[in-house]
């Protein structure tokens, strides 16, 4: 009991005299904003002055001093969890809640929404225990609130070691920790103590057992309630923000889905065309050099030409952010260019309010290193380096266009814009897509003066429209208007859900593909990629730089068929259909037919032909064993033949690509369905077919061709394998596979060959019966990994 006596005492001491300490101690600086909040340099102690109870604003977190490998993900200027909280008084505490916003009812009636409040529960962040009342304001010690992992450093850590946050040498920084009208900023130096065995970790950190970043909090005020959501419809290529409303009579959906989007409002309304009330403004990170800073101003600045199209005077506006402006500070609309050891994604992220969707504040991040990905793609395609010149203008070109793309692309998602995958196929019809070098063949020589666009895209305007056009008759009548009438001209709009997977079914979205049709353009880019391996020399590199680097450049030229395959193998089995709503007139679902299947499979079956895909015996004297210091890395060829240049590895893993993609399990399951619906279908036998025709029926006299051949082989068998112990497929299709599975082993059991190959039949047939006996104790052969070499998009 004594005890416990004199610890009230400590505490009403430190409420005595805590109002004279900060008003006579020079050691205390006070900050003065929407929060106001005091600064203890002696202690590194922060105090808040709370007088808004029970009143809402917005919480947000990110990371203003990052970690710089793409792999941890920990980026500088990365953005978490926004969150409407609120401070309540309970006894001696002040807490810092987080209303449940997914479960509402939108109603006059207080005891139903008090209802739907009780029903679903809350979150309380933080208590803070009150020092001192006076006049209607609190004050809290927030230091243990703001010193502490709120970004989740330390979960993401874990792959790379055991590490926990160290107090002892974390500080507020002051530096970027401010105080505005309408939001304050905080920011921390935090460091974690811990135990490193991860390589990644290791490489981006001077002292791998301490990893110091910088997190930042801000409080900021929530918008008026003057904003009206827009409805979000699945055709209309924006993002939603949805919540249950238990207010909804029964005849409607509970759930209500609205779009993101920025405010923007036109000083006439009735005009058709008028400047803005306040126009959308983002600023470019003043740490992006040129060219680059130019290019990623001009594709930025792309997106004005849709407002304009909507009925906007300059209304989209891209500026350098001011000097002494924090990136973070949601008052502004930020492009930051972002270093990583390796190259990494870009990506466009938003503050919005979750309360109805308005974004707040827009934040791209661009990898700094995409840029030399282009640059390496043109030099590959074409040697700039003949007599020692450095004729690579070309290649900056076109990796300055990609940038402007990318520009335009990032700032699109920030503005609350999805994917749009199909727009390839429809002219280059929008930035959202990924897109890869458009090349031609022109007078024999590779043209790359159509790479990429160099403007905006005729969807993104039905997109704009959508999302930022003036309605002042009926919205919801004039919405379905507008994107009917774009459906009906010939608009595509498919997004993530049906492009990224690779068992996906869509005919004409795809990531990183080109052409209205896309067998043809993947016969486009195999002619242009033989015409650059049959040229590729020492005069792709610079005079001086070791053969290492030759062997590099080779890589992205190698693999450039990659994406444009995984298209069309998409298209076999595949289906043509679009996101319709009843009435609209779009089409449902259907399937692709025979022909096009039937072409799409020859297309992709010349990617696993070894007369495409061997490396030229005569290049295989430019790629020595690694030079010192330039060792492999992911973005290199593997090898399985220790220092020396694997070129069985590279058919081994390209043909692996081709064939993940068209024996993927749920494709050839279609493959099944489709068959039995109508008979002029590409069915799975057919597909097998015409793969061991093109696999184990071939045979070459060329000694180098037919261990290629050989490899190729096994990679069938491999995948067949797969398929034949999928327990995820129906049965017809595992006894389709097994049929032709025995029917290789009596393939090679007939075949007349003799000597060594005779020795790999033997051992392929001993593959089978093996896996016969018992195929539960298959284990796949794991082909090397293809070299990391995505273009440049969003994760």
């Amino acid at each position: 009991m004594k005890k416990i006596i004199i610890t009230f005492l400590f505490l009403g001491c430190i409420s005595q005299i805590s109002a004279q300490f900060f008003k006579d101690n020079k050691t205390i600086k006070k900050y003065e904003g929407y929060f106001t909040f005091y600064y203890d340099d002696t202690k590194d102690k922060l105090f808040l002055e709370i007088e808004k109870l029970d009143q809402e604003f917005l919480y947000v977190h990110s990371l203003s001093e990052g970690i710089g490998s793409n792999d941890i993900g920990l980026d500088r200027g990365q953005l978490g969890g926004e969150r409407v909280v609120k401070f309540k008084k309970v006894g001696n505490k002040i807490l810092l809640i987080q209303p449940n916003l997914n479960y509402r009812a939108i109603t006059d009636n207080i005891e139903e929404k008090k209802s739907v409040k009780e029903a679903f529960a809350k979150s309380v962040l933080h208590g803070f225990v009150i020092k001192e009342t006076k006049e209607g304001k609190y004050l809290v010690d927030a230091t243990s609130f703001f010193m502490r992992d709120a970004h989740g450093v330390g979960s993401r850590l874990k792959r790379e070691g055991s590490y926990s946050l160290d107090k002892s040498k974390s500080a507020f920084n002051l530096e970027r920790t401010r105080a505005f009208p309408k939001n304050v900023e905080f920011d921390l130096i935090l460091t974690f103590k811990g135990t490193p065995k991860g390589y990644n970790i290791r490489s981006v950190t001077p002292t791998s057992s301490l990893v110091t970043v910088n997190q930042h909090h801000s409080f900021v005020e929530l918008p008026d309630n003057e904003y009206k959501p827009r409805k979000f419809d699945p055709r209309s290529g924006s993002n939603s923000m949805s919540y249950l409303d238990y207010a909804t009579p029964v005849n409607q959906s509970i759930k209500k889905r609205f779009i993101y989007r920025h405010r923007l409002e036109k000083k006439n309304p009735n005009a058709a065309t008028s400047e803005a009330v306040e126009p959308i403004i983002y600023y470019l990170d003043r740490g992006t050099p040129e060219p680059v800073r130019s290019a990623l101003l001009d594709g930025a600045r792309w997106w004005n030409q849709a407002f304009e199209a909507t009925g906007y005077t300059n209304a989209f506006q891209v500026k350098m952010l001011p000097e002494d402006a924090d990136p973070l500070d949601v008052r502004y609309n930020v492009i930051q260019w972002v270093h990583r050891s390796t190259r990494g994604w870009s990506y466009g992220s938003s503050v919005s309010d979750p309360r109805t969707g308005e974004i707040i504040k827009g934040h791209v991040s661009l990898g700094s290193l995409r840029i030399r990905q282009d640059f390496l793609i043109a030099q590959a395609l074409q040697a700039p380096y003949a007599n020692n010149d450095t004729d690579d203008q070309f290649a900056l070109e076109m990796a300055l266009a990609r940038i402007r793309q990318l520009s335009a692309h990032e700032v699109g998602h920030t503005i609350g814009l999805a994917h749009n995958f199909a727009a390839s196929t429809k002219g280059r019809s929008s930035v959202m897509d990924y897109p890869h070098p458009t090349l031609s063949m022109k007078d024999g020589k590779i043209d790359f003066a159509n790479a990429y666009d160099t403007k905006i895209g005729s969807w993104d305007k039905v997109a704009i429209a959508y999302s930022y056009g003036t309605y002042t008759n009926d919205e919801d009548a004039s919405l379905n208007k507008l994107l009917t009438t774009a459906f009906k001209n010939g608009a595509r709009f498919i997004s993530d859900q049906d492009a990224r997977p690779a068992g996906s079914a869509h005919a004409y979205a795809h990531l990183w593909d080109n052409g209205a049709n896309v067998s043809d353009e993947l016969e486009n880019v195999l002619a242009i990629r033989k015409q650059a391996i049959a040229k590729f020399s020492k005069d792709n590199i610079k005079t001086n730089e070791p053969y290492s680097v030759l062997e590099d450049v080779f890589v992205p030229l190698y693999f450039f068929h990659r994406y444009q395959v995984e298209a069309v193998s998409k298209v076999i089995g595949g289906l043509d259909y679009t996101y319709a709503i009843k009435g609209d007139g779009n089409t449902i679902v259907k399937r692709v037919d025979g022909k096009t299947e039937r072409k799409a499979l020859a297309s992709v079956l010349k990617t696993l032909d070894v007369e495409e895909i061997a490396i030229p015996k005569n290049l295989l004297s430019l790629f020595p064993p690694r030079a010192m210091s330039y060792g492999r890395s992911r973005e290199s060829f593997s090898s399985k033949t220790g220092v020396a240049f694997d070129p069985f590895g590279a058919v081994e893993t390209a043909s692996n690509g081709t064939l993940y993609f068209l024996l993927h399990p749920q494709r050839v399951t279609r493959l099944v369905q489709h068959k039995s619906l109508d008979k002029s279908q590409l069915g799975l036998l057919e597909v097998l077919d015409e793969l061991i025709s093109k696999s184990f029926k071939k045979s070459y006299k060329d000694t180098y061709f037919q261990e290629l051949q050989n490899v190729v082989n096994v990679q069938v068998l491999n995948q067949l394998f797969q398929l034949s112990v999928n327990d995820n497929m129906y049965k017809q299709v595992n006894a389709i596979v097994n049929s032709k599975v025995y029917e290789i082993h009596d393939l090679l059991k007939k075949s007349k060959v003799k000597g060594v190959q005779q020795i790999y039949n033997q051992e392929m047939m001993k593959m089978i019966v093996d896996f016969k006996k018992n195929p539960t104790k298959f284990k796949q052969l794991n082909a090397p990994k293809i070299p990391d070499g995505s273009p440049i998009g969003m994760e």
